[in-house]
């Protein structure tokens, strides 16, 4: 666990910002995206032998497959199938109202131009559900919903086989009760390549969203531009901006740590007293947490404590770390609102725990890592919706300056058709 003071923060930040590329891996995965481009289904099932537990018979799972998982799960959980329903309830609700913000509208600029635009869904849209240790059941929600609401067509889950060649059945149980289409039997680069080019068996889809590993993440990112995709994403992070309440620290530090030895928990303290707090409190609260080996190696790897002087340079250093997931444990949380302007989400006062965002309050815990906040938000019904622009035009007065304006720019770069193809719309 590092600990600073906000002075010592700038030399340790700049220090960590530049990343090398990991060109080993960048190799790796551009070989599994020309081998999925050049043979399709034979190429995912070779990779999927080599870096999978398993590959099925066929990639896309029988409907009733997967029908079938979720009906077993409510009748050997129902506890957990009813929390997932509610969690489901609240992630719709919100997803509706941010549709309901982005609508379709005509407006007159000027005599003779209505401009205007066009809210409408993508086509096809695939969600990537990372297995790994745990299955991540709340991901389904989080991309599959959004999409759902948006209007997508057909909504497809691709999640990593097990032994059996079939995804874990959880993920199964969630990608029905949440609305997907189609489910595949994929995992790793070569999902992301099947997802984003096709094969004789995958369709090509608009959107790929979902979290992932570092193959995933650099399978996105080499195939953006011909698929969308939400974020590239990196490890999980949370900072927390404290005044008191070590103990909550401590356990909102160590929800985020336990995720995998990458992941970075971040608090900044107005005191060493209560820095000593919290470090005697992650000590207590590890002896008892059954994944304390990962915490630990997370907070050693990456964990941080810093000590500010002021309101004001702790907001400056938040704005800095730019982090996924931002709390406030202060006072008047309203106070600091204003100013904090660099997260993917915002816990605002000390009962609004992250850990109840990454699961059941409504909000997607799909969101930018690795200072990305600095420049874009999270998964939202957003991701899955095209703006569209449109025009209409009618002669009068503000079209015939419209075009003499735009007549006059074309000439000035020298583009001369442009200029004529508008001219020759101006009578006389």
């Amino acid at each position: 666990m590092n600990r600073m003071s906000s002075a010592e923060f700038d030399s340790y930040w700049q220090g960590i910002a530049l990343q090398q590329e990991d060109r080993p891996l960048m190799a790796t995965v551009q070989e599994i995206i020309a081998g999925v481009r050049r043979e399709g289904d034979l190429a995912v099932r070779r990779f999927s032998l080599q870096f999978d537990k398993g590959c099925p018979e066929t990639l896309e799972l029988p409907a009733e497959v997967v029908r079938a998982a979720g009906e077993r799960f409510k009748q050997a959980e129902p506890e957990l199938a009813a929390a997932l329903e509610r969690a489901a309830d609240h992630i719709r609700g919100f997803a509706l109202q941010q549709k309901a913000q982005l609508v379709n509208f005509e407006y007159a600029l000027a005599p003779g131009l209505l401009t205007g635009q066009r809210v409408i869904p993508v086509q096809r849209a695939a969600v990537y559900v990372p297995a790994g240790r745990f299955p991540l059941i709340s991901t389904v929600l989080m991309g599959v919903i959004p999409a759902c609401v948006a209007g997508v067509e057909e909504v497809i889950v691709s999640s990593p086989p097990l032994a059996k060649g079939l995804p874990d059945s959880r993920i199964m149980a969630a990608a029905h009760l949440a609305g997907a289409r189609r489910v595949f039997a994929m995992g790793g680069a070569q999902a992301i390549a099947a997802l984003a080019l096709g094969t004789q068996t995958v369709p090509r889809v608009d959107v790929i969203v979902g979290p992932g590993n570092k193959y995933v993440a650099a399978a996105k990112r080499l195939l953006f531009g011909e698929v969308g995709i939400d974020v590239v994403a990196g490890p999980t992070d949370v900072l927390i901006i404290a005044e008191e309440a070590a103990d909550l620290i401590a356990a909102d530090m160590l929800a985020q740590a336990e995720h995998d030895p990458d992941a970075r928990a971040r608090v900044l303290v107005p005191s060493s007293t209560l820095a000593d707090e919290v470090l005697q409190r992650l000590e207590i609260r590890l002896s008892g947490l059954p994944t304390a080996s990962i915490a630990r190696a997370s907070l050693d790897s990456g964990g941080l404590i810093i000590i500010y002087q002021s309101k004001e340079e702790a907001i400056r250093i938040a704005n800095t770390i730019a982090p996924e997931h931002l709390e406030l444990h202060v006072a008047e949380p309203e106070g600091w609102v204003p100013q904090l302007r660099n997260y993917g989400s915002l816990f605002i006062g000390k009962h609004a725990v992250e850990a109840l965002g990454d699961y059941a309050a409504g909000i997607n815990h799909t969101l930018p890592t690795s200072g990305s906040a600095r420049f874009t938000g999270g998964l939202s019904v957003r991701h899955f919706l095209k703006i569209l622009t449109t025009l209409r035009c009618s002669p009068g007065p503000g079209y015939d300056q419209a075009c003499q304006a735009a007549e006059r720019i074309a000439r000035a770069e020298g583009l001369m058709a442009h200029a004529e193809s508008v001219l020759s719309r101006i009578p006389g």
